[in-house]
């Protein structure tokens, strides 16, 4: 599928990855509707980028919330071609330790963000999709998931996160399966270390300290390669049903 000329709903797309998705979606001729809490941060990309963009307060872990958006979306543009789920939050809590037990609460809303609000996005996106007119590959549309290597190499205290990117990086061979018939492709990115505003209070010195923990390059990973997949995953017809580390080759330790 061409990235030029299509529509792509980013979650999350405020900030961060999201950001850096709309942009390059926007730069290669796309036009791109952000999904976000953050509304100040949306507008202001809406302000920067013009015609080609446009906000929507979105709460993704909300049904009447998403559905009233993705209706927007196509009133707005007419069809939904793409979407990149972006939006999560991330928290460090262990199982047990000094505080005493892992809030339920805490846990709970992790994977509500996370997982549930992702099949949340997918599920609704997907009604929207199944009625496009099938390209000459015959698709109709593209999914783009947002796990972690954290699904895979959880370290202390991210039970709750790593929960909720495994469950992302498990569901998207069966939602793949389940999309065939509509010509919808499904595939998940897991990042390693990124500059995204979890790390934007952190000293240079830190961040580069974390960087050297990516085998090569020994940096932390630049949020325009990120969009760069999604464009290449957009792109590629055989791209289905998998889950892309991106991560320069780093394999999490304990802590």
């Amino acid at each position: 599928m061409k990235i030029e000329d299509h529509v792509i709903v980013v979650t999350g797309g405020s900030s961060g990855l999201g950001e850096a998705t709309v942009r390059n979606a926007v730069s290669k001729g796309a036009k791109a509707i952000i999904l976000d809490m953050a509304e100040e941060k949306g507008e202001r990309l809406v302000d920067e980028l013009g015609e080609a963009i446009y906000f929507i307060k979105t709460d993704v872990t909300d049904a009447s919330s998403v559905q009233a958006a993705l209706d927007q979306a196509v009133n707005k543009f007419v069809s939904i071609h793409a979407v990149v789920n972006c939006a999560g939050v991330a928290i460090a809590e262990k199982t047990y330790g000094k505080k005493g037990a892992h809030e339920l609460a805490s846990f709970s809303k992790v994977v509500q963000v996370n997982l549930i609000g992702t099949f949340n996005v997918i599920r609704l996106a997907a009604e929207k999709m199944a009625v496009n007119e099938p390209n000459e590959d015959n698709e109709r549309g593209v999914i783009i998931n947002t796990a972690s290597v954290a699904a895979y190499e959880g370290q202390i205290g991210q039970v709750a996160y790593s929960a909720s990117k495994g469950g992302i990086v498990g569901m998207t061979l069966p939602i793949a399966r389940d999309l065939s018939t509509y010509g919808i492709r499904i595939m998940t990115i897991a990042p390693g270390l990124f500059e995204t505003p979890l790390f934007e209070s952190l000293p240079e010195k830190a961040k580069k300290a974390l960087g050297k923990m990516t085998p090569f390059p020994s940096r932390l990973g630049y949020p325009r390669e990120y969009a760069r997949l999604t464009q290449s995953i957009i792109e590629n017809p055989m791209l289905n049903g998998e889950t892309i580390r991106l991560d320069g080759a780093i394999r999490m330790q304990p802590r």
